[in-house]
């Protein structure tokens, strides 16, 4: 799946390429990746509707 995300570097929303979803150590979930522009790592907090 295809998230959206802020990349911090670019200023910018992106498509997070090769993004996992992920488990914080406080149980959320969230969406982790690398930007296609300058490959900073760009991450997503996620719903619980996106999450399932």
């Amino acid at each position: 799946m295809e998230y959206e995300g802020y990349c911090v570097k670019c200023k910018e929303k992106r498509t997070i390429k090769d993004g996992v979803v992920t488990e914080t150590a406080k149980g959320r979930k969230m969406a982790k990746g690398k930007c296609p522009v300058c490959g900073t790592t760009v991450t997503r907090f996620l719903s619980n509707k996106e999450a399932a």
